[in-house]
């Protein structure tokens, strides 16, 4: 039955591309970020928010406009119709793959068969309290085929309030952002260099270099990207610090104010590199005024463009472990 707890409704469709969405690249990269998440619905938009009103960790933020995932979408509250709730991501995922193989085995795929999620009020077996639930539905010939994700109660108004204040403060971008088109590396000597040392040093400069290194008593190993796109403020390198090292440079630039070094947790960066899997096109890196934290936007292209995806929106937020140099 449609769910009417606290006057809150919500209900729609997954489109196709919705479903690969979800189930191809976002909801394996949610579920590496930790187990449970809030999900916030909207007239416009839906987002998956990891970790937003705890600054202990990584925090992770992915937008979606309602018509990249969904037909038929219909959402009311007497909240601002703003729905929010939290979940265990790996059950959602458990649902939305056995959802998407009941579809393909027996209706031909979800273009013959519309896959449709809603919010729902149940009593589980041996309880006496109703439960709320995020129901997935798929119609076959002679039967329905329900999958269960069970939710929190719906968030407060207030609740609600204080996640979205979170959200809006979790939009603020660096004054310099960088450019790295392929995470590979990044990707290789993380995995690399996880068990050297616990603590990242993180250095970007108004020139576009990234340097990354990580230092113990005995070991100091790292790599650089230099020359990099720059979105923001940006400056042009000395001349001579050309044939430094990369230490001696960004000290310089460092001591300059054109540049800015942080340190995060290896662990955290590890994490963050996990969103590679909903297939960027491209990541920014950039330290926040005071280095407040370290932040990741991930770029998404509309597919055959050299346009950006303005329907769709991912970023992280790192901790930083010491306020480093400004």
């Amino acid at each position: 039955m449609n769910c009417r707890f606290r006057e809150m409704k919500f209900k729609a469709f997954l489109t196709e591309n919705g479903v690969n969405l979800l189930e191809k690249r976002f909801l394996p990269a949610f579920d590496k970020m930790g187990k449970n998440c809030h999900l916030l619905l909207t007239k416009e938009h839906l987002f998956f928010l990891h970790n937003l009103l705890n600054g202990d960790g990584v925090q992770c933020i992915a937008q979606f406009r309602k018509d990249v995932l969904f037909d038929d979408y219909r959402i009311s509250s007497q909240n601002e119709d703003r729905i929010a709730f939290s979940l265990d991501v790996a059950l959602l995922y458990r649902a939305v793959k056995s959802s998407v193989s009941i579809c393909t085995e027996f209706s031909g795929g979800l273009a013959s068969n519309r896959l449709q999620i809603k919010l729902v009020k149940k009593l589980p077996p041996n309880c006496t309290q109703p439960m709320p639930f995020l129901t997935f539905e798929t119609k076959g010939y002679k039967s329905a085929v329900i999958q269960d994700v069970p939710i929190s109660k719906p968030l407060s108004r207030s609740q609600v309030i204080e996640l979205q204040t979170a959200l809006d403060s979790a939009q603020d971008l660096p004054p310099t952002l960088v450019q790295v088109q392929d995470p590979n590396q990044l990707q290789n000597f993380v995995d690399h260099m996880r068990h050297v040392g616990d603590v990242l040093n993180v250095t970007i400069s108004k020139h576009g270099d990234l340097q990354v290194q990580i230092s113990t008593t005995l070991i100091r190993l790292g790599t650089e990207f230099q020359r990099l796109s720059v979105i923001g403020e940006k400056s042009q390198a000395p001349v001579e610090d050309r044939n430094l090292s990369a230490q001696a440079r960004s000290e310089r630039a460092i001591a300059r104010g054109d540049a800015q070094s942080v340190q995060v947790s290896v662990k955290h960066f590890s994490k963050s590199l996990q969103c590679h899997l909903t297939k960027p096109d491209s990541a920014f890196y950039g330290i926040a005024p005071q280095g407040a934290c370290l932040t990741v936007i991930f770029q998404f292209m509309v597919p055959g463009t050299r346009q950006t995806d303005k329907s769709i929106s991912l970023h992280c937020r790192l901790p930083v472990l010491d306020p480093g140099s400004n």
